[in-house]
């Protein structure tokens, strides 16, 4: 016996149809918007007292020049954040984000395993993939890309 569904499928509690198709369109903006504020306070610490420490823990990850990627990757979790949040170059700026948890992901953090708790891999992956659907999507709905007459 096979089971068919499809997008036509009723909900099991129907009466939440109409709240479902409400708050629909809001649900990729919510998702654009976190990823890139979760983002933000990575940089501002970075950027504004960390830069030094940030360097210095490239360098001894053999990460160089450290001090140029301490200020990129600083300035990019900080602006490049704000603009995936606002959805502005939204795809440009979610493909480099994509690139450094790329590298936070399989370089940094893989020898230490999965758990994130145990500074493993698994939230920069997570995030990484985020960024890889919102690469994918743009800026779409409640987007300054939205609104604008092109986008990456």
């Amino acid at each position: 016996m096979v089971i068919k569904v499809s997008r036509s499928s009723k909900r099991i509690f129907s009466f939440l149809d109409p709240i479902y198709d409400l708050l629909e369109p809001l649900a990729y903006p919510i998702i654009r918007f976190t990823a890139g504020v979760m983002m933000i306070p990575h940089g501002y610490g970075k950027v504004f007292g960390g830069i030094e420490g940030t360097s210095k823990f490239f360098a001894s990850a053999g990460l160089e020049p450290a001090l140029i990627l301490a200020w990129y990757v600083g300035l990019l979790e900080l602006i490049g954040g704000a603009f995936v949040a606002l959805g502005l170059l939204t795809r440009l700026m979610s493909a480099q984000l994509v690139g450094l948890l790329a590298v936070a992901t399989f370089y940094i953090h893989l020898p230490s395993g999965f758990m994130w708790v145990k500074g493993g891999y698994e939230y920069p992956l997570f995030w990484m993939l985020v960024m890889i659907a919102i690469t994918i999507k743009g800026g779409e709905k409640f987007s300054i890309d939205n609104n604008l007459a092109k986008e990456f």
